[in-house]
């Protein structure tokens, strides 16, 4: 078992993301009508939009264009501007998306999109994260605090362009530190709408299923994804992905599939 490298006090690698994405995949491909044709939204990287390209569908990402993955980009992704989908009426057997629809501000518009770009008998593939992610991510904002503080405190260790700079970093580090300690006192909400407290609540399946209901689409399946894991990475690699499997029958997985059809009606409201 590999370990993922601290950098800048941070657990979080993009090829770690990558390796949590690709296993989540494998567990929706069996939700996908072979040979479809994919649109992505919010591809990010574009790794599973590759993957979905490689095991045989017609695919298309689009992604914004101030997405915070654009320098890992691994597929070409089109950008679009978050809200007018950039394909004409009835393109896609499938629309999927990972970890996207929390951030969208206007989901009524969303949906909107979603429903014209899908041929007649598509459906959705939505994955979020749930009540559980958000919980052991605020929870493990402090064990991550103390974390990143000695990661930073080792990077004092490195060469340094000259002594006096060298002494202002030591000198700045306890200011640094401090306030790597405060953090997740302050933290700040994920997606769009509400707090740090209240995505306990509307990152649960309940919330999803209404919100689907109120803008036009029948959930047809819902389920568990698996793996437990936080926004931070708390642990990154030092937990193995079959004990994060282990672990999330017992603490909640990280994130929840929604497969979803238009409605007979908009019922956009």
């Amino acid at each position: 078992m590999t370990r993922a490298p601290i950098k800048n006090g941070r657990v979080f690698t993009v090829d770690f993301l990558n390796e949590l994405r690709a296993i989540e995949l494998n567990r929706v491909i069996p939700r996908l009508r072979p040979g479809a044709r994919i649109l992505e939204i919010g591809a990010g990287t574009g790794r599973q939009a590759l993957e979905l390209r490689r095991r045989g569908f017609d695919v298309e990402a689009i992604e914004v264009a101030d997405s915070r993955y654009v320098a890992d980009r691994a597929f070409p992704i089109t950008d679009y501007d978050g809200r007018h989908i950039p394909f004409a009426d009835g393109s896609f057997d499938i629309v999927f998306s990972s970890n996207v629809l929390e951030h969208v501000p206007d989901l009524a518009q969303m949906h909107a999109e979603l429903r014209r770009v899908l041929k007649p008998g598509g459906y959705c593939v939505h994955l979020m994260p749930t009540g559980a992610w958000r919980f052991w991510t605020s929870v493990t904002n402090f064990p991550t605090a103390f974390q990143k503080i000695a990661a930073a405190a080792g990077g004092l260790g490195g060469p340094a362009p000259s002594v006096g700079r060298r002494l202002l970093r030591i000198g700045a580090f306890p200011f640094h530190a401090v306030g790597l300690l405060l953090a997740p006192f302050f933290q700040t909400r994920h997606g769009e709408r509400g707090t740090v407290v209240s995505e306990l609540w509307s990152f649960r399946p309940r919330w999803w299923r209404r919100t689907f209901a109120r803008h036009g689409f029948e959930v047809v399946r819902d389920e568990p994804l698996g793996l437990i894991y936080t926004g931070n990475f708390f642990l990154g690699r030092w937990l193995t992905f079959a004990d994060r499997d282990r672990w999330a029958k017992r603490l909640g997985s990280a994130c929840h599939l929604y497969e979803v059809r238009p409605g007979p009606t908009a019922g956009d409201r």
